[in-house]
């Protein structure tokens, strides 16, 4: 496997994921910023963040099958909340919560949480992309 993930000593242990991860496999997969879209372009959990967070888990697995790849060669994640307050923060991990048992994971990679003024419609309440290396 071409991800390891690890917190340094030096570091705080983030609950949530890796502050660090190591990789060494030869092809980049880079992941478009997911949202809360079905495969028809409908939103999905209009309203509801936790089930837009899923979704956004669920289309990024969709994307990595695609490449070859699993949330297991997932080197980054980066998350964009619009309207970001930290009283959202338990709603958000509530969605990565159903979406690590709707999909089996069990992989925490480094993730960044960016608060941002909108997305690309309004219904969109968060929005995900990943950077995945496979062999």
């Amino acid at each position: 496997m071409p991800i390891t993930l690890t917190n340094p000593e030096t570091l705080p242990a983030i609950d949530v994921y890796h502050q660090v991860s190591i990789a060494t496999g030869s092809k980049l997969v880079f992941i478009a910023g997911q949202v809360a879209w079905d495969a028809t372009g409908t939103t999905v959990g209009v309203g509801d963040l936790p089930t837009q967070v899923e979704q956004c888990y669920v289309n990024i697995a969709t994307a990595l099958s695609k490449a070859g790849a699993t949330f297991a060669d997932v080197a980054k994640l980066t998350v964009y909340v619009p309207d970001w307050t930290p009283e959202k923060m338990p709603a958000l991990l509530e969605g990565v919560s159903r979406a690590s048992t709707r999909l089996g994971i069990t992989t925490t990679p480094p993730t960044t949480l960016i608060g941002v003024a909108a997305l690309d419609v309004p219904e969109h309440l968060v929005e995900i992309e990943a950077t995945a290396v496979i062999d």
